[in-house]
């Protein structure tokens, strides 16, 4: 008999939730804490301002009291949806979360705004929400339409109030719902929508928190950092407050800072963090710059969400911190369902294994996740579905009711908590119980963490004067080198510049794109768009080794003692920007201003380090222009570096298990002829292989592991004397990789090399732990490389042979290692005994290097 198949659909556990507003949760824990307990902690330009618990309840009930008799007096009525929405327009401070509270407390629900966001944006939002008033922290000629409040005027018209608690009729009260908040993002259709967000959903996220990663008995203090129109925010914000700890307000020019974020988030002993995968990035560059080791050890929960998670951003993660130690998060979700509604826990590196991305995991609680097919129907456990979301996470619904067919009824479901759906536009797929994402089924990306819908920019920058068509595109989503690329075709005589300064006055910051104008769009012959070419083309150009040179560089100014260093710094700068760069690198440009952002400003210092140049980060951010910096990087700064400390170990039966691993991982994973036997290559076929291997591997006495100066097994050399090789027995698809071998380098053995028995020494093969960086994988290679030599010279041997397939290896075998090369061979044009080419879709390019290196007497 055959059994059902596992259909995708994931539910998290059902929890009993109480209905209440977390402003009403609040008062409870003020209440019950000692009058001297610290809530809100801000600090900024040398004012240190702390309220307690106590304090910032009888505040927000002043407060509270002004909103709504303001509201009242000038009759102010609720919006067509029978929202009263107060708007809010402030900087990061503790003044900002007091003004929050006390709209709860007045029963409204807030609205944030944000000063980047251009006036058109601002214009829609209020003119689509219609809020009944603005709070704002600085007087703007927006929001002429709608009463506005000045925060400082609020603060004390409100002092001589009651600080009394508003009774429930007092208060103000939507039409439909218990609306908390309303968070505006970008539109499929151009437009950005208002998502509408009560309490209750607030709460179910909450409590889901506090359930699975809960405050520990040493934490006192949180950070909120993030900004107020995101929807991490939330749960930055109330979660603490819940729950009687402190929080820290990060102004807005520490959050942009990374020296200055961790030294804040290290002076207060922080413990958890909530950031996007480019802060984490920017973050451990940082520490790797500061070489501090004790740094941001009290930081034991790192959640990471709003894009997408790498593996290898993990792996880096937990090079600085130690595994089963610290936590990495990645939490999958938006704004619509509560920013978070699945998650994925990890604390050990081979959690992570053969996935290029970290999974998004399982299901919160009261949570349904469905992969559905075109019809609405589950898939097939392992296959693609869109993803849909039913339960207590979701909104209820956008401003004005748009976008109806977001928000379905779900057919799957009885129960009442599960009878909406909310449609995500992202595809996944269930593996083992677990969520992988598979991307998006529309134009909406991920940019710094805030979703952007490529539409919403193509509209814009089509509405430019003179742009004849625009296609906006995403360049490497999800990675560090990610950009937003506009190809213009224009008949105007504007150049990227130009259109570029016209965007920042329609979009918000993060959604300008790097304009770049082309002769013409090419199409594919279905007459659609050629997206790929477009991508391939900037991808040539910012790939091109010398295009950094076409960027005009100007020296004018540079004092002659400044000059080399001028040189590397405008070099630096060259390289790193690239295409991206807007006008000439110049002691007057401004590293922003040009086209630098805070990523690549690390990814820039970190470079500089690398030439033997050092300034801080904090240094380098806040220069007015690149003659500061270079000023700042003076001689004496100038870093001599030492060079690694290794040492090498002849391979004993102890060092068996990390053998398996460095050479799993180099192989299965990075290998440049295993790729095309995929998925016939298992991971286990090493551990066959090195089984079959390891008796004659160790008896023979020429292999070795790498250790570094802290002991760890970082590499591994496996060599054999090529004329004394063991005859072993594999049975998996391994078979191909080493015939194919022996086909290239039998022939160049038997007739060009030394016969008889230690004369050639084989290097078979060699692996370096995946934790490397590029750079410390070089100079491990050079170990190793220096130990083979060694070992070969000991010996007696009159030479080394190896097999190089890789670029890499090619490369440094020639260049570095003078090594002779006998035999370049094409790899698609082998033909197996069975009369196939097993790496026939190889490109020409890809070669099989047979070399050899003579050892003088």
């Amino acid at each position: 008999m055959g059994s059902l198949p596992q259909l995708s659909i994931l539910k998290g556990p059902t929890r009993p939730l109480v209905p209440n507003s977390i402003s009403r949760i609040f008062e409870k824990v003020a209440a019950t804490s000692a009058t001297n307990n610290i809530a809100l902690i801000f600090e900024e330009n040398g004012r240190v301002s702390q309220l307690s618990y106590l304090q910032v309840d009888q505040i927000t009930n002043r407060l509270a009291r002004t909103i709504v008799e303001t509201i009242k007096a000038k009759n102010l009525k609720p919006n067509s949806d029978g929202d009263y929405i107060v708007a809010v327009n402030m900087h990061p401070s503790d003044h900002l979360i007091l003004v929050l509270l006390a709209i709860w407390k007045a029963g409204a629900a807030y609205l944030p705004l944000d000063h980047s966001f251009p006036a058109s944006r601002i214009d829609h939002i209020i003119q689509e929400s219609q809020p009944v008033i603005v709070i704002y922290d600085e007087d703007t000629k927006d929001f002429l339409e709608t009463p506005k409040l000045a925060c400082e005027h609020l603060l004390s018209t409100s002092d001589n109030k009651s600080d009394k608690c508003l009774e429930e009729k007092e208060r103000l009260h939507h039409l439909k719902d218990d609306l908390a908040i309303v968070l505006y993002t970008s539109g499929s259709t151009g437009i950005p929508k208002g998502v509408r967000i009560p309490h209750k959903i607030i709460l179910n996220r909450l409590q889901w928190q506090f359930k699975t990663f809960p405050y520990s008995s040493s934490e006192k203090f949180c950070v909120f950092k993030t900004a107020l129109t995101f929807v991490d925010s939330v749960s930055e914000i109330w979660g603490p407050l819940v729950n009687g700890l402190s929080i820290l307000v990060v102004p807005k020019n520490v959050t942009l800072d990374p020296e200055k974020l961790v030294e804040n988030l290290d002076r207060h002993r922080v413990e958890r963090l909530v950031l996007v995968p480019s802060l984490l990035r920017s973050l451990l560059m940082c520490l790797k710059l500061k070489k501090n080791t004790s740094l941001l050890k009290s930081l034991k929960l790192w959640v990471c969400s709003g894009e997408t998670l790498t593996s290898s951003l993990a792996e880096e993660f937990f090079e600085y911190f130690p595994e089963n130690e610290y936590k990495l998060c990645n939490f999958y979700g938006s704004t619509e369902i509560m920013g978070d509604v699945t998650f994925y826990t990890i604390s050990r590196v081979e959690q992570l294994k053969n996935e290029l991305t970290v999974p998004i995991g399982i299901p919160v609680d009261n949570t349904i996740i469905y992969l559905l097919d075109s019809e609405l129907r589950p898939v097939k456990a392992g296959d693609i579905g869109e993803l849909f979301v039913s339960g207590a996470n979701l909104a209820s619904g956008y401003v004005n009711g748009r976008d109806k067919d977001k928000f379905l009824n779900n057919q799957l479901a009885i129960d009442p908590v599960f009878s909406k759906l909310y449609r995500t536009g992202d595809f996944a797929r269930l593996e083992k119980g677990c969520l992988l994402y598979e991307g998006r089924t529309d134009s909406q990306v991920k940019i710094r963490g805030h979703r952007v819908d490529l539409s919403e920019v193509e509209k814009a920058v089509s509405a430019v004067e003179g742009v004849e068509k625009a296609v906006v595109l995403c360049y490497q989503p999800g990675e560090m080198n990610q950009a937003l690329l506009a190809f213009v075709k224009s008949g105007a005589l504007m150049n990227e510049n130009q259109i570029e300064n016209i965007l920042r006055n329609k979009l918000t910051s993060y959604m300008v794109p790097q304009v770049i104008l082309v002769e013409s769009i090419p199409l594919l012959v279905n007459g659609k768009i050629d997206r790929q070419a477009l991508l391939k083309s900037y991808e040539n150009t910012n790939n091109n080794d010398d295009s950094c040179y076409e960027i005009d560089i100007d020296y004018s100014g540079v004092k002659p003692s400044q000059m080399e260093a001028a040189k590397v710094l405008f070099d630096t700068v060259a390289s790193v920007l690239n295409r991206s760069a807007r006008s000439a690198i110049s002691p007057e440009a401004n590293f922003y201003e040009i086209g630098g952002n805070s990523l690549n400003s690390i990814y820039t210092i970190t470079k500089l380090n690398d030439e033997g140049y050092h300034i801080s980060i904090s240094d380098f951010l806040s220069a007015i222009d690149l003659g500061e910096v270079l000023e700042r990087m003076t001689s004496s700064t100038k870093i001599q570096s030492a060079p690694p400390r290794f040492t090498a170990e002849l391979l004993k039966n102890e060092h068996k298990a990390a053998v398996v691993d460095i050479i799993t991982t180099s192989f299965y994973q990075k290998a440049d002829l295993e790729q095309w036997l995929m998925p016939d290559i298992l991971e286990s076929d090493y551990d066959e292989l090195i089984d079959a291997l390891w008796e004659p591997l160790v008896e023979k006495g020429l292999s070795f592991v790498t250790k570094s100066d802290s002991g760890k097994i970082i590499s591994v050399g496996l060599n054999f004397d090529a004329r004394d090789e063991p005859d072993v027995q594999i049975t998996s698809k391994l078979t191909v990789i080493f015939d194919f071998l022996e086909s290239v380098e039998g022939p160049v053995r038997d007739e060009r090399l030394p016969a008889g028995k230690g004369k050639i020494l084989h290097s078979f093969m060699m692996g370096t732990h995946s934790s490397l960086s590029p750079k410390e994988n070089v100079a491990v290679m050079q170990f190793m490389e220096d130990e083979v030599l060694r070992l070969a010279t000991e010996r007696h041997f009159e030479g080394i042979f190896t097999t190089n397939t890789s670029p890499l290896t090619q490369q440094l075998g020639t260049d570095v290692y003078h090594y002779q090369t006998l035999l370049d061979y094409q790899v698609n044009q082998y033909v197996a005994s069975d009369k196939t080419k097993p790496f026939g879709l190889a490109p020409d390019s890809q070669r099989a290097i047979v070399q050899w290196k003579p050892i003088s007497a």
